[in-house]
């Protein structure tokens, strides 16, 4: 298993030589195909600690950090008992793909440590462990609206369904179906498109949608290169021509990838809680930051976004518990009703699932005046629950 980085301990200047010393683990993907997802997420938590280090006084923190390993969770749990049992850390943040906190859900759970989650959505995994507390989202958050928005607004009488084949994949699908039908909508068709783990062909894939002639194709991938790959395929199977219009959670057209897309992502509608265009205090604060750190030409997306909340998180429960995370259950308790005012706007931990409460946005790809792509926004709906739960919809129900 490869560490990553080796302990690193921020020294938070003079005077504070026998502070106590706070260590957290940071699971992310560092290596494989999806690297480019934990590189997304490690440069924020790196400059919200950078940025903030003076915040966090008297105390210091130390971070592991960790390579989380393949997107189906296989090396996951060994890695989290690894960070629990050999480097004594009181809290893991992180982690990308579902299947990653799904296995270690029975982990933290033995050894009352908290996961605090910066991505994974797939939306039952807070009910796994009343040690999990997530940043991020759940499927349903963009899904579920994003079928409401497609046939009431987009006009969509009916749509087809492509996904990676994994336990996000079914639950994002599952959300836009429901939402979709509920508002009048039909899915007509439902399409497993390959694994998380390589870029598949999506060329077969659209074309049978193009055959099938919905007016939507809601897709959802583990967004980076299957993203690009999603796009570029829309673009060359001639589907907008055909009058369909591709649609999807925020991953479909993340920021970091989004200058690459071209021409074939304009127009393309999606719902999520963060855009680099978002135009906010806190995120014009948090983009310069961004740019002034890793240059012009890069971007944070909405992972970047989550892991910076989530980092801002950590430090308002470590100085709320004096450096004291010993307790699990008091750091758990800690973060239930946290409101964070960072680059998503207002955000908030529903005391009763431990799980976001965020704005959804619906937004569109098109070209700005100096030639490169953004992201407008075309309407807003304010501090949404996960509707799995609220419904307490298959897995989400059970406690």
């Amino acid at each position: 298993m490869k560490v990553v980085t080796a302990a690193l301990a921020l020294a938070l200047g003079t005077g504070v030589a026998s502070a106590q010393t706070v260590k957290i683990g940071i699971m992310l993907p560092f290596s494989g195909v999806n690297a480019d997802l934990g590189d997304a997420q490690i440069k924020a938590f790196d400059l919200y600690v950078k940025l903030h280090a003076k915040d966090l006084e008297p105390y210091k923190l130390e971070i592991v950090k960790r390579d989380e390993g393949p997107p189906s969770g296989a090396n996951a749990k060994t890695v989290a008992t690894e960070l629990i049992t050999l480097d004594k850390v009181k809290l893991i943040a992180g982690v990308v793909f579902s299947p990653s906190a799904i296995a270690i859900a029975p982990v933290v759970t033995q050894a009352k440590v908290p996961l605090v989650i910066s991505n994974a959505g797939t939306a039952w995994i807070t009910n796994l462990s009343p040690y999990i507390v997530r940043f991020s989202f759940s499927m349903w958050h963009p899904a579920y609206p994003m079928g409401t928005f497609a046939a009431k607004t987009l006009g969509c009488k009916t749509a087809a369904m492509g996904y990676t084949d994994f336990p996000p994949g079914k639950d994002s699908t599952d959300a836009f179906k429901t939402g979709f039908e509920q508002a009048g909508g039909k899915v007509i068709d439902s399409i497993p498109m390959g694994n998380p783990a390589q870029v598949p062909d999506f060329t077969p894939f659209f074309q049978r949608v193009k055959d099938e002639k919905p007016d939507c194709f809601y897709v959802f991938i583990p967004s980076g290169s299957h993203a690009s790959g999603v796009v570029k395929t829309y673009g060359e199977t001639g589907m907008r021509a055909a009058g369909i219009k591709l649609i999807g959670p925020m991953d479909v057209v993340p920021d970091t990838k989004l200058q690459d897309m071209g021409d074939a992502a304009i127009g393309t509608i999606v719902m999520g809680h963060y855009a680099a265009d978002l135009d906010n205090k806190a995120n014009q604060e948090f983009t310069k930051a961004w740019h002034d750190a890793y240059g012009a030409d890069s971007y944070p997306d909405f992972m970047s976004a989550a892991a910076w909340d989530t980092m801002d998180a950590i430090f308002k429960v470590i100085k709320k518990l004096n450096g004291n995370l010993d307790d699990g259950q008091k750091v758990v308790d800690a973060f239930k009703g946290l409101t964070i005012d960072g680059p998503r706007g207002s955000v908030m931990i529903d005391p009763g699932t431990r799980d976001i409460v965020e704005d959804e946005r619906a937004m569109e790809v098109y070209k700005k005046p100096d030639g490169k792509l953004g992201l407008k926004v075309l309407g807003t709906i304010a501090q949404v629950k996960d509707q799995c739960k609220e419904q307490k919809v298959g897995r989400c129900g059970q406690q």
